[in-house]
């Protein structure tokens, strides 16, 4: 097996470094800013995510503990008709607001991008 020596390592991060430097200076330079924005709308649709999976966890249990104390079949149709009526409700309307939350996120990066090039 051959080991890469410590100078290829340093030559190819250098390379690497050198191709990002050149890409900043060809106008992509306004990218670097758009990391800090970026980072955070993708951590708020991820807590929005986490609490869409807590609330239908939520919704879960409580169809659970309602099956296990139904009466007869009747009540337990009802149960499961109305569970899955809700849950499509709800991740169409999760899916509206991940939709929504993205294209904010799209719309603000490209404003920023736009008036960083415009500078």
């Amino acid at each position: 097996m051959t080991e890469k020596s410590k100078t290829d390592t340093t030559t190819a991060n250098e390379a690497v470094m050198a191709s990002l430097t050149e890409l900043q200076k060809a106008g992509f330079g306004s990218m670097a800013g758009l990391g800090t924005a970026w980072f955070e709308s993708m951590s708020d649709m991820g807590a929005e995510v986490l609490s869409f999976i807590s609330e239908r966890i939520k919704e879960d249990v409580q169809t659970q503990h309602e099956i296990l104390h139904c009466q007869d079949v009747t009540q337990l149709q009802h149960i499961q008709a109305e569970f899955i009526q809700k849950a499509i409700n709800q991740y169409t309307a999760e899916t509206g607001k991940l939709v929504e939350m993205g294209n904010q996120t799209l719309s603000e990066a490209l404003a920023k991008a736009s008036s960083q090039s415009k500078t």
